[in-house]
């Protein structure tokens, strides 16, 4: 057993953990809409307006803040006026990027709005700059949120919506550097200032405008349009990473079965997310100083290869705890760096790459990555408070620091999370907590073997349960049994 040491300050505050980090994204890809949230009105499957309800109940309970939609690559080819209006009527769509399947369109702008509204978070749209027009963005924009007697908002009313939405989040673009165009910065640049300006705040909302910010460690994507974004011209740029687990995206391994070496292998990838956040942070410190402009990981997780038999185009994948040690290590990052990250997004929320949910007829899963959401979920709206772990490491021909931790206080209680990421040795850390006055502790772990999964014959195999640890003053101790996560309120 290893024996570590941690400290917390909780005299040290930091930044506020805004709650959508926590957030995820839903594209049309596979069966994450058709099949998954929608399933339609005439579904014997209980739903309400044809949206899932077991699913919606899921999604509230791990408090989901926001939720991005339609796409991903899907976005930049989405006419939105297609999905509007008489589902009879309504034109089929190829969908040229996942499976090469025709969709039917019966969830669009009202069906997705009428998700959000039932689970409680905010919407966040990826507008279309790739194939569309700035004419069709800006309408879409006012179909929405504009209150009044001109085309769109009636074409609303006619469609069933009286009153606009809210809408809070928007993004122009998204991965123009690829699928959404293959652009250079410097155009895109001009592309994204000349899309925002006719993107207005209508009826009292406010536009939160998101530029498509850097693939991974594209360093000069960041500085270039950072040069040209203001607090005026943008709330936020994006930036995707995905853990793959080979390191290879023509093979990118299993996500069900998998080596030692390829588990560390997908940690110690997974943990490049810290270079990129510092560095991409620092190239938007150079240009905004001040912070006024937020890092947006808007699409993040772990890419493996389809499950067999499944379509190709569909992304499909089964989820292990080694997902799990993926979402804790992620989520304890952004909550660190959550001076300049204000949101993230998984990918993606069901059944779709490293989805917190799965389907298949009536059957539902939590995978074990919904599970850490559900652990990490105090911390939404806290203040981060610095943490520092005298760490180990772990691994054999591939090294990874043992343990990763994050600590956050909100109304009078200390959320703490770590993760042993070892998959073969306990560790014993010790807390001195500093700053903070603690009479009891209560706590939970998700914990198994790192290729334990939820499936539909067993679906609770991987589950959290109640976790003792000591707490003594202003010690707390904990034994942690190799691939656990780890949630600790103290109060």
């Amino acid at each position: 057993m290893k024996k570590i040491s941690a400290y917390i300050n909780a005299k040290d505050k930091r930044s506020v953990i805004n709650p959508e980090i926590y957030g995820h994204f839903s594209e049309h890809l596979g069966r994450c809409i058709y099949d998954g949230i929608y399933v339609g009105e005439n579904s014997s499957i209980p739903n309400v307006r044809g949206i899932r309800s077991d699913i919606v109940e899921a999604f509230k309970n791990i408090k989901m803040p926001v939720l991005r939609w339609p796409g991903g690559c899907f976005a930049d080819t989405y006419h939105w006026q297609e999905a509007v209006g008489d589902k009879k009527l309504r034109k089929k769509e190829h969908n040229v990027h996942w499976g090469g399947v025709t969709e039917d369109n019966s969830f669009g702008t009202h069906e997705f709005f009428d998700l959000c509204e039932q689970v409680g978070c905010e919407p966040y749209l990826a507008g279309n700059l790739g194939s569309g027009t700035i004419q069709e963005l800006s309408e879409w924009i006012e179909y929405i949120t504009l209150d009044d007697t001109s085309p769109m908002p009636e074409l609303r009313r006619k469609n069933g919506r009286e009153k606009p939405w809210k809408l809070k989040y928007l993004g122009i673009g998204n991965e123009n550097w690829g699928c959404g165009g293959n652009m250079r910065p410097e155009y895109y640049i001009d592309e994204y200032i000349r899309y925002q300006t006719f993107c207005r705040d209508h009826s009292g909302n406010h536009l939160f405008k998101i530029a498509c910010g850097p693939n991974a460690m594209d360093y000069n994507w960041t500085d270039t349009i950072m040069k040209r974004l203001n607090k005026f011209n943008a709330g936020g740029i994006s930036l995707h990473y995905y853990t793959i687990p080979t390191g290879d995206w023509n093979k990118k391994g299993s996500g069900r079965k998998f080596s030692k070496e390829e588990y560390y292998s997908t940690i110690s990838g997974t943990l490049q997310m810290e270079e990129l956040l510092t560095r991409h942070s620092q190239i938007m410190d150079i240009h905004d100083p001040n912070k006024d402009i937020g890092l947006v990981v808007d699409e993040w997780g772990v890419w493996c290869d389809v499950e067999e038999g499944t379509n190709p185009g569909f992304l499909y994948q089964q989820n292990t705890m080694r997902d799990a040690i993926v979402a804790a290590c992620n989520l304890n990052m952004f909550n660190i760096h959550s001076d300049r990250v204000i949101m993230a997004n998984l990918a993606q929320a069901v059944n779709v790459l490293q989805s917190i949910v799965l389907t298949e007829g009536e059957k539902i899963v939590l995978t074990p990555t919904y599970h850490v959401f559900d652990l990490f979920k105090t911390h939404q709206g806290g203040r981060s408070v610095y943490c520092f772990i005298e760490n180990a490491e772990a691994g054999e021909s591939i090294k990874i620091p043992m343990i990763t931790c994050s600590a956050s206080v909100k109304d009078g209680k200390m959320t703490v999370t770590f993760a042993n990421c070892s998959i073969d040795e306990d560790a014993e850390i010790t807390f001195d907590i500093t700053g903070f006055e603690a009479e009891k502790a209560e706590a939970r772990i998700l914990t198994g073997e790192r290729q334990d999964l939820n499936d539909f014959d067993l679906p609770d195999k991987v589950a959290p349960k109640e976790y003792p640890v000591s707490l003594n003053g202003r010690t707390m101790t904990a034994a942690v049994p190799p691939c656990s996560v780890v949630s600790v309120i103290l109060e």
